[in-house]
């Protein structure tokens, strides 16, 4: 018998990532609440943008995403050379991991953080190191704890997904002093434009200072581009130059970098997504803490649900009992949280529909 090719071991004992749902037998209107994406879909600029540009999108792109770097440049006031552009932000994160974590080296993550890091660690053969979280949060101290000679990346996505948690400018800088400087810090500020706390930091000001911080951005959340698959990283010259000789030059297509562009100017958009984002958020927080579930402050365009587990209630069954109302939730076993649901915020349609659902569910009227 002839011998197949053998992929490399270590990715045959890789859980492939699940996205959230999209359909459900035998329902025809669907409210997806699974996925994180903008309650308004796509700015209205954007929309324009791409269907003024359609007769080009037969060319090939610009590699280099050159006007959509010097946008961001001028809108973040940061050195468009030291901007990267990628298929969105997890193709920024797998880019990383090959270009500085292989076998024999350690990549850290928290317990509940972003599920692409540890995917992206082991799939370049690393060993991937979990810190456990405080009230599921970062916990700098269980970070540090955990670095040792072959500790290469320390991943901490700032607010996080899925618990929605974030820590503050002293914790962030905190935890980069005391790592070893040639420690790579991957800042992940995926919901940057959701948070508003006075005392968080994106990062930026880190990167431009210290040879061993990375900031990762990502179109996907606020601006709504989430099928675009458009993501950037600002990183220190050295960096940068790795990155740049690794990654595939069309990984942005022509129709994403345009409706990147037009999206950054569309200000009243994001402004009135932030708005009602507050608002809702709020609003279905503060509601389903009167039906008796747990939910902690979120800092992003979701919320984490932790349900009671007693008299039928668990996360499972509310999950199965939304379904029957067309209603698409985010299971978080997953990620290591079997008793909780994570909830996109939606239209305020689909945020009262969804309260209205759990609090029939669990009793409450």
């Amino acid at each position: 018998m002839e011998a197949k090719p053998k992929p490399l071991t270590w990715l045959l004992e890789l859980d492939p990532y699940v996205g959230g749902e999209s359909t459900i037998e035998g329902v025809s209107r669907i409210i997806k609440l699974a996925s994180n994406e903008s309650a308004f879909g796509i700015s209205p600029k954007a929309r324009e943008a791409l269907a003024a540009m359609a007769d080009d999108f037969f060319r090939y792109p610009d590699g280099g995403c050159t006007e959509l770097r010097a946008r961001l440049a001028a809108k973040h006031n940061l050195p468009a050379e030291n901007l990267v552009c990628g298929g969105g932000s997890d193709d920024l994160i797998s880019l990383l991991m090959r270009c500085y974590a292989g076998p024999g080296d350690e990549v850290l993550v928290s317990a509940h953080g972003f599920a692409m890091f540890p995917i992206y660690g082991k799939g370049v053969g690393a060993t991937v190191v979990t810190a456990p979280e405080n009230d599921i949060t970062v916990d700098v101290d269980a970070l540090l704890a955990r670095v040792t000679h072959r500790t290469r990346i320390v991943c901490v996505a700032n607010p996080n997904n899925p618990t929605g948690t974030y820590i503050p400018v002293s914790e962030v800088t905190r935890l980069h002093a005391a790592l070893p400087s040639n420690v790579l810090l991957l800042l992940d500020s995926a919901y940057a434009e959701y948070i508003d706390a006075a005392n968080w930091t994106d990062g930026a000001e880190l990167v431009a200072k210290y040879d061993n911080v990375i900031m990762l951005r990502t179109f996907s959340k606020i601006y709504g581009l989430g099928g675009m698959r458009v993501g950037w990283l600002y990183g220190p010259d050295h960096v940068v130059d790795v990155i740049n000789r690794l990654k595939s030059p069309f990984t942005v297509s022509t129709a994403a970098q345009v409706a990147a562009v037009a999206a950054l100017d569309d200000d009243a958009f994001v402004t009135m997504s932030q708005d009602h984002n507050k608002r809702w958020r709020r609003w279905t927080s503060e509601t389903l803490r009167q039906f008796g579930l747990t939910v902690p402050e979120s800092a992003c365009n979701f919320v984490l649900v932790r349900f009671p587990g007693t008299n039928g209630h668990d996360a499972n069954a509310a999950d199965a009992f939304l379904k029957t109302r067309g209603i698409i939730v985010r299971k978080m076993a997953g990620y290591g949280l079997p008793d909780a649901l994570r909830i996109t915020i939606g239209t305020e349609e689909e945020m009262r529909l969804v309260v209205d659902t759990l609090g029939t569910f669990m009793g409450a009227h």
